[in-house]
Parts: structure tokens; C-alpha cells; sequence
């Protein structure tokens, strides 16, 4: 998220006023904008979301009915708030920082919470949460080569997480708490397989970004050596030709 483009705008399209009234609603845009105040929204449901499914020791269905409200919320807030920064330029720094956090605090709480209560094993918690931490050092590992892009496996991840999650919140009995296993299954094989997936492509991306550098480096050796900088062809004037 940039924080600048059609933020100008508010994200309205509109052209921004001229001067620093201008620049005023720039900064004001890039902040206070809807995607980031779902961002926040966001936030401030996992406190209410962990008070409301542990009240009453955590096995009470009509708290543990809110608590789910408040999870289903909080999942679709993730899914507007990225598409409305997209759709309408409204990408800021502090959502980049934010929403990232929000999604992992969210499903962090709740697993947490059903393994404390015993209704999901602590295995599937820690192979969850050690995958997500663990690609969050791997973004931060490999941010100044590139960025990869969220993959359609990653999307099914994030999905299955969040629906198996809210149905161990509701104390479904029967055929349905048969079900949720299942889909929690199918979450977790899909954790394991998109973090082998990601650590691939961010081994490539920085071998990529590594070989560009010893590359230029090996350029601006070659031109401090003193090798002759004549008119390159085909770039623009002082742009070194390739």
C-alpha cells in the first residue's frame, strides 16, 4: 500500500485542491480512508472476539454464537478492506503494516482460545502459527529483492482457515462437528503445502535479487575502471545501454 496515488482524491477521482490544503487532505486520505478504518475495526474486535468465547468458562453456545459473529465479521472486514484499497487506490503504509497484523491476530486468538479450551488439538495450532510467523520472517527475509504475489492457494488457505476456525467456535454437535474436522484438515494440509510453496518462490526471488546485484555491482566496477561511457543506444541520455 502506497499512501499517495488516488488517495489525492480521497479516492473519489476528483482532483485534490492546490497548496497545502492539498496536501492536507492527501495525508488525511491516505489514513483515514474506509479500507484501513475496516483495518482498524478489524483490530478492535479480537479483544471482543476472545472476551465474548471465553465467557461463562467458554462452553456457553449463546456466547460462543457472539464470539462467531464477531469472527465472521472481522473475516469479512478482510476481505472488503483489501479489494476497496485496490479498487480505489486508497493503498496506504499503514495498511500495509495493519492489515496483515489484524489477520493474524484474529486467527492466532481464536485458535488459541479453542486449544486452551480443548476443543482443537495443539499440534494444529502450532503447525498453523509456526507457518504463518515463519512466512512473515521469510517476507521480511526477501522484501528489498521483491514482493510475491498472493497466489490463488494462499486465497483457499485463508478461506479454509477461517471457515473451519468458525465452526469449532460454534459448539456444533452431530454430523457438523464431524464436518469441521474435515475442513480443518483440509486448512491445515493447505497451511503446510502454500508455506513450502512460498519459501520456493522466495529462495528464487532472492537468488534473482542477488544475481542482479552482483551484476551491477560488476557494472559500476567496470565504469570506475575507466572504461569508456560513450552515447548509449537505445536509452535515454546518461542511461547506460544493456
Amino acid at each position: 500500500m502506497t499512501g499517495v496515488p488516488a488517495s489525492a482524491a480521497g479516492g473519489t477521482g476528483r482532483p485534490a485542491p492546490s497548496g497545502k490544503l492539498g496536501a492536507a487532505a492527501v495525508n488525511q486520505a491516505s489514513l483515514w480512508n474506509i479500507a484501513n478504518i475496516l483495518t482498524m475495526m478489524r483490530l478492535v474486535l479480537v479483544p471482543a472476539f476472545v472476551i465474548l468465547l471465553l465467557q461463562d468458562g467458554g462452553h456457553d453456545p449463546v456466547w460462543r454464537a457472539w464470539a462467531w459473529a464477531a469472527f465472521a465479521v472481522a473475516m469479512i472486514t478482510d476481505v472488503f478492506d483489501g479489494h476497496l484499497a485496490r479498487q480505489y487506490n486508497l493503498v496506504t503504509d499503514f495498511g500495509k503494516i495493519a492489515d496483515p497484523i489484524a489477520d493474524k491476530a484474529i486467527m492466532a486468538s481464536g485458535l488459541i482460545c479453542l486449544s486452551a479450551l480443548g476443543d482443537l488439538p495443539w499440534w494444529v495450532t502450532g503447525v498453523i502459527l509456526f507457518r504463518e510467523l515463519g512466512i512473515t520472517l521469510m517476507r521480511f527475509w526477501v522484501i528489498r529483492h521483491g514482493v510475491i504475489p498472493a497466489s490463488r492457494g494462499g486465497k483457499m488457505k485463508t478461506l479454509a482457515q477461517g471457515t473451519a476456525v468458525g465452526m469449532y467456535v460454534l459448539m456444533l454437535t452431530g454430523p457438523l462437528a464431524t464436518l469441521r474436522w474435515w475442513v480443518m484438515a483440509v486448512a491445515v494440509v493447505l497451511t503446510v503445502v502454500t508455506g513450502l510453496d512460498y519459501v520456493r518462490q522466495a529462495v528464487i526471488l532472492r537468488r534473482k535479487g542477488l544475481a542482479a546485484e552482483r551484476a551491477e555491482r560488476a557494472e559500476a566496477k567496470a565504469a570506475a575502471a575507466g572504461e569508456p561511457a560513450g552515447p548509449s543506444t537505445g536509452g535515454s541520455a546518461g542511461e547506460p545501454s544493456r
